[in-house]
């Protein structure tokens, strides 16, 4: 009946969310079907770590050589224009909405995936950030995706589980060597917690090297999770990879 009387309403009435990127009307999210699709989507990639390759359905050889110790991550998207900015908006000036629309966008492709055949975890766990670092922002963006995707797949999320406790430089701008020493002792798994058995996925906005996401998938597992994979917004390509 309510359906039927939201269909009967004038159409000034009807709220038509506003393309977050051109101001155009949107669809059922606030972004246009142009704009969306001229998102950098990420098509050959890693089945692995996601890093952008020319081929589809292979790893890449650093996780042949290597394997991480998470299983799998799920981005939808290239680091690139316009992705990066609005990640950037979102994390460093604090503009929710951008990051709201983000966050439902990667429900999107995470249900899809689901329905491919991806296992749902148990839970979601966001990145955690330090305390210091915290206070400076405001808010935790990764955080935020989690508690996001949570709701739109019905997902428990545990904002607790992860600890940072160590507050090193930002790993922005650092090669992958240095952020290795950079996360040597930087996160714990309280004493109460209790991963064994289970299946758990992290989140974050960007996977860039990978390396914050090889500390906590092996801090979970060797507290005896099952399998851990990472949901996050974008991959960087190879530096030097168009």
């Amino acid at each position: 009946m309510l359906s039927l009387l939201a269909r009967l309403r004038p159409a000034w009435l009807r709220h038509t969310p506003t393309c977050q990127l051109c101001r155009a009307p949107g669809n059922d999210l606030a972004i246009c079907a142009g704009c969306e699709a001229e998102l950098p989507w990420l098509s050959g990639h890693c089945i692995v770590c996601a890093l952008p390759l020319p081929t589809h359905g292979l790893p890449c050889g650093e996780c042949l050589k290597r394997p991480p110790p998470f299983t799998r991550v799920e981005a939808p998207w290239r680091y690139g224009f316009p992705v990066d900015s609005l990640i950037t908006r979102f994390k460093h000036q604090g503009r929710w909405p951008l990051g709201r629309l983000l966050g439902e966008l990667l429900a999107r492709h995470l249900e899809h995936a689901f329905h491919e055949g991806l296992p749902r975890p148990d839970a979601l766990l966001p990145v955690p950030l330090s305390a210091p670092r915290l206070r400076q922002r405001g808010f935790n963006q990764a955080q935020m995706l989690a508690r996001w995707l949570g709701n739109e797949l019905c997902l428990p999320v545990q904002d607790g589980w992860l600890q940072r406790i160590e507050d090193g430089p930002s790993q922005q701008g650092l090669d992958a060597a240095a952020r290795r020493r950079n996360l040597r002792r930087a996160f714990a798994l309280p004493s109460r917690v209790e991963v064994k058995g289970l299946h758990l996925a992290l989140v974050d906005d960007v996977l860039t090297t990978g390396t914050t996401a090889h500390v906590l998938a092996r801090l979970l597992k060797r507290a005896g999770a099952t399998r851990v994979d990472v949901y996050c917004l974008a991959r960087t390509p190879r530096p030097g990879d168009s």
